[in-house]
Order: C-alpha cells, then sequence, then structure tokens
C-alpha cells in the first residue's frame, strides 16, 4: 500500500465554469415559490436598506436643523418598524433558505447514489472506494452554502450595488464618481485572482480525495497492516498525504485572503477620493451635512455588497471544482446498459452458449479468445485452471457483468445484450469467494437474496446449507445483529449465511466462484449435501480450486491460455493424464 498508489489520478472537469454553476444553480427552480417568496422578502429589505441613509438625510437637514421635532419622531418610529419588519423577514428568509438548500442536497446525493448504482464494475476498478464516498458526502456538503447564498447575497447585493450607484449618481454625480473611483483596479484584481484561485482548489480537492481513499482503505485493511506490521509505512503515508492536503489548502486560502485585502484597499482609496473632492474640490458650502453623511453611508452600503459578493465568489471558486467532481461522475456513462428495444428475459430454462467469445479488460490482452461452448440445461460445469486464467471472466460475461468485444453469450438463444439487465440477473444466483455481510440481522442479511421471502423460506434456506444449527445457538438466532461484514462471526459462518443468501433466491442458473474457499474441511462436508440439492435441477458453474468439491460435475473445464484446455468427466480427464491430471496428482500430494 505505497504512497504512488494515492497519487493524483483524476482528470480535472473541462466544463465551462457558467456552465458548471448554471448546472448546479438549476436545482432551485424545483423550489419556484420558496425563492419567489424569498426574493419578495429580500427586495423589501434591500429597500428599507436602501431608505435608511435618506432618513438620516432627511432627519438632519429637514427636521433637525429646522427644530421639527414631532416630524422627527415620527420618522424615527417610521424607520424603526421598517427595520424590525426587516429583522422579521430575515429570520423566515433564512429558515426558508435553509430548508430549500438541504432538500436540494438531499436531491443531489440521491441522484448521485442512484447514478453511481447503474454503473459497471470497470467504474469501481478504475476508482478506490474512499474517492467515491468523498463525493457523496464531503463535496455534496460543500455546495451548501453556494445555493443558499445564491438567493440570500447574489441576488440582493447585486441589487443593492446598483441601486445605491444609482442613487448616488442621481444625488451628486461628482462625489460619485469619487467614491467608486477604484472600481476598475478592483476588477482587474478580481480577475487576477479567481484566474489563481480556482487552480488552487482544485488541488485542494484532489489532495482531500486522495486523504480520504487512503483512510478508507487503511481501516479497511487494518487486520492486514497489524498482520504484516506495517503500521510505520501507513503511518508515513498518511503523514506525507496530511501535508500535502494541508499545504494545498494553505496556498488556496492564501490566494482567497488577498481579495479581502484588495477590496479593503479599493474601499479606503473610494472614502478618501469622496472626501477629498467633497472638501477641496467641491466645497462644503455646496454640500449639506445630511448629504454628506447620507454619501458616507452610501459608499459603505456601496462596498459591504462588494465585500459579500467577494466573500460569495471565494466561496464559488473553493466549492466549484467540488460541483464538477460531482457532475463528472454524474457524466460517466455505464458501459453496461439496457439497449433501445431489449426485451426482458422469460422463465430461463438454463441452456447457456458461447459462441465465439473474445474478452479483454483493457483491450490489449485477450483473457478469452474465441471460446465456444454448449452447456444443456441443468448440468453442473466445473471451471478449474490457474489464477488469471479467465475462470471468474467466464461467469462475469454470463451475468452481464461485462460485455464481449467479439461473439455472443447467449441463454435460452436470447443474447445476453438483447435482454434487461434486472429479468437477466433476477434468474441467477451469484455466490462470490467474497462473503460480504451488511449491518443488520441474519435475518435480514439471507432475505437480501429474496427481499420478500417469508421466515419460513429463509429457515429452510438456511438448513439446506446447515447455517441453522450455529444461527440457532446464538442468543437471538435469526435476529441477531451482525457488525459491518460480519463481524463477530467466523469465516466459515459468513460463507454460510451467503450460502443461505444464495439459496432464498432460488435461481434458474447458479454460479459458485471459490464459495467453499474459505469453509473448512468439516464444514465443508455438512455443506457439500446442501450444495447438491441447491444444484439439482439447475444449471451450474462452480469454480473452485478445491477439486474435491466438484467430484459430481457433469463435465469439468480446464481453463487456460485464454480458452479451453480440456473438458470431460473427472474420470476421463484422469485418463487424459493432462492438465487436470497434473492438478489432480498436485493436490493428492499437497492436500488443501
Amino acid at each position: 500500500m505505497g504512497f504512488n498508489s494515492y497519487k493524483d489520478d483524476e482528470k480535472s472537469s473541462e466544463t465551462g465554469k457558467l456552465k458548471t454553476l448554471g448546472r448546479l444553480f438549476s436545482y432551485l427552480l424545483a423550489y419556484r415559490r420558496e425563492i419567489i417568496c424569498v426574493l419578495f422578502i429580500m427586495a423589501f429589505c434591500v429597500l428599507v436598506t436602501l431608505l435608511n441613509p435618506l432618513f438620516l438625510e432627511a432627519a438632519i437637514d429637514n427636521y433637525i436643523a429646522k427644530k421639527d421635532f414631532y416630524g422627527l419622531y415620527r420618522l424615527i418610529i417610521l424607520d424603526a418598524a421598517l427595520n424590525l419588519l426587516m429583522i422579521l423577514g430575515i429570520k423566515a428568509r433564512m429558515y426558508i433558505m435553509a430548508k430549500v438548500c438541504n432538500s436540494i442536497l438531499v436531491t443531489i446525493r440521491q441522484e448521485l447514489y442512484t447514478h453511481i448504482q447503474t454503473l459497471d464494475f470497470q467504474f469501481f476498478d478504475s476508482r478506490p472506494m474512499g474517492k467515491i464516498l468523498a463525493r457523496i458526502i464531503g463535496d455534496i456538503n460543500s455546495l451548501k452554502d453556494v445555493l443558499n447564498n445564491f438567493v440570500t447575497t447574489l441576488i440582493p447585493d447585486f441589487v443593492t450595488v446598483a441601486a445605491v450607484a444609482a442613487i448616488m449618481f442621481a444625488k451628486n454625480p461628482a462625489l460619485a464618481a469619487a467614491a467608486l473611483c477604484s472600481l476598475p483596479v478592483m476588477a482587474l484584481l478580481l480577475w487576477l485572482i479567481q484566474f489563481y484561485s480556482h487552480k488552487k482548489w482544485q488541488i485542494f480537492r484532489k489532495k482531500a480525495s486522495n486523504l480520504n481513499a487512503f483512510v478508507h482503505e487503511d481501516m479497511s485493511g487494518i487486520r492486514v497492516i497489524q498482520s504484516f506490521t506495517a503500521e510505520k509505512e501507513t503511518e508515513n503515508t498518511f503523514s506525507t498525504l496530511v501535508k500535502e492536503h494541508k499545504k494545498a489548502f494553505i496556498d488556496a486560502v492564501r490566494i482567497n485572503d488577498s481579495l479581502g485585502s484588495a477590496i479593503d484597499f479599493c474601499w479606503g482609496a473610494g472614502v478618501a477620493a469622496l472626501y477629498f473632492t467633497g472638501i477641496f474640490i467641491i466645497g462644503t458650502d455646496k454640500i449639506s451635512i445630511g448629504t454628506f453623511l447620507a454619501f458616507g453611508t452610501y459608499i459603505g452600503m456601496f462596498w459591504n455588497p462588494i465585500m459579500n459578493l467577494s466573500n460569495f465568489y471565494n466561496q464559488i471558486i473553493t466549492n466549484l471544482a467540488a460541483a464538477e467532481r460531482i457532475f463528472e461522475i454524474m457524466d460517466t456513462d455505464a458501459e453496461i446498459t439496457d439497449a433501445a428495444g431489449v426485451c426482458t428475459l422469460p422463465p430461463v430454462k438454463g441452456q447457456v452458449t458461447f459462441e465465439h467469445v473474445t474478452f479483454s479488460y483493457d483491450n490489449t490482452v485477450n483473457v478469452l479468445d474465441d471460446v465456444t461452448f454448449h452447456i444443456s440445461p441443468g448440468e453442473t460445469i466445473a471451471l478449474v485452471g490457474p489464477t488469471g486464467a479467465g475462470k471468474t471472466t467466464i461467469v462475469n460475461l454470463i451475468s452481464r457483468f461485462y460485455d464481449v468485444q467479439q461473439g455472443k453469450v447467449c441463454i435460452d438463444g436470447f443474447n445476453v445484450k438483447d435482454v434487461t439487465i434486472e429479468s437477466l440477473r433476477g434468474q441467477m444466483g451469484i455466490m462470490t469467494q467474497d462473503n460480504f455481510l451488511f449491518s443488520g440481522t441474519i435475518k435480514e442479511n439471507i432475505r437480501y437474496g429474496k427481499l420478500d421471502a417469508s421466515d419460513e423460506e429463509i429457515i429452510a434456506a438456511a438448513k439446506a446449507v446447515h447455517a441453522h444449527e450455529f444461527i440457532s445457538k446464538l442468543e437471538k438466532g435469526y435476529d441477531t445483529e451482525l457488525s459491518e461484514r460480519g463481524g463477530g462471526l467466523s469465516i466459515g459462518q459468513k460463507q454460510l449465511l451467503a450460502f443461505a443468501r444464495t439459496m432464498v433466491s432460488n435461481p434458474a442458473i447458479l454460479i459458485l466462484d471459490e464459495a467453499t474457499s474459505s469453509i473448512d474441511t468439516n464444514t465443508e462436508l455438512l455443506v457439500q449435501e446442501g450444495i447438491e440439492a441447491l444444484l439439482k435441477g439447475r444449471t451450474s458453474f462452480v469454480i473452485a480450486h478445491r477439486l474435491s468439491t466438484i467430484q459430481k460435475a457433469d463435465r469439468i473445464f480446464v481453463i487456460d491460455n485464454g480458452g479451453i484446455m480440456e473438458e470431460g468427466t473427472v474420470h476421463e480427464l484422469i485418463q487424459k493424464k493432462g492438465a487436470y491430471y497434473k492438478l489432480h496428482m498436485a493436490q493428492m500430494v499437497l492436500p488443501v
């Protein structure tokens, strides 16, 4: 588990930033009523904010200067009432947007998860699981503030900036021009900062993904790490990844923070230009005190939204990489899908045919090369041969976990590409050497093979594979809660539960891929009788490294060099004294 396994292997999306943002914000359209309500609230709040400096100007020039205290009191009461309503509106806006944004995150996460469920094995073969988790959890969470602030910051602040500028120019163009003279400088600085900031945040997201992938794999393989005393090596790798993550974050934040400093500089320059113009160029005798104070307030109202918009822009730059990574997976098409016009596979008898099948995982080296065979309904076929010869590949092609490059795979005369994947796999029982169990009860794990199975069917399946005996001895029996991957059970017990899960599905075609590899010899003897009952009347493919488990197979295929080297019954193959005979003799000398 070296450090090189966690290099940046992800490609940055080339999708335009505006297109990515448009796609993200399109999720708001499903909540038009709520957004319109929020916009009305924000419009009222912006209006009150814009009126406050005018109230201040009127209070000084029209009431205090004229000693009209009755009019001043009325103005104060009106202003206080409007500001109180504004505060209540802000509270309502926060509640509505929190509800909307959380609903959108649920929608995006559900869409992403549902899409990932449709992707084929090649997608998962090419990505560490931790990087997929980073997208489903971390990347989606990071979008919340962007969605919220798009409505509550971007739109009202743009309106505020435009309205303040219009009011300032309407009241005094010279003062307005002086106050806003630093805008071109800010625009240039903003462009330069965003150009470099986006790249830095992309790097940070990749480093975070690498760290997440490493931690997930490290925790999953902790037993192996401790067994080989590799803690120091993994600690060094973790330390390196953490340092890279930290450096990437600091580099990105350093550029982001410079934007705030640039705005502060431009703001200060605008204020200085305002007072210099008002005092030394225009002259205080031509500008009332109220107007001067109103302009001082307005310039703050102009640059505060600019600061808010810059912070929002920082959020966009920070989280745009996350949105790109999410949409990159959403746009990844599954290679194994139902083509247009496919039909539902009817209840099958179990005839399986390979016609000149050629298959390669990487399109360079053929694992299977022009393989042809015919399996009659109810036959039990054993597949033996060295590791990597293509035994598992054959059963994966039958289940259509991969598609052939040449030739075709047929079940009862139907090309597997011409029927729906659900109707194909729904009639198969697949038992692999990875006896994965989910968190939940034993009953729930067995029922996973047939979601509508009754308790009686579950118990019958467990009895058939001799799992009922050890389950009954547990304190809660079939209601015993299992931790992740079946922690607390022996390897053999987990294998028996996986057998029961496959058996309860009552498949027409059964695939046992090294299914007894984790069962000791005594347990295997108990299970063998149940397996024979399961195989009866079904087309079955059995991959086994223990030749003792396939003695009753109707035919044995010896797979090697991209094809079927030998086939026949046990006695026929032993008499040939070929490849199978050598395997047989090796296990006689070195029993498994």
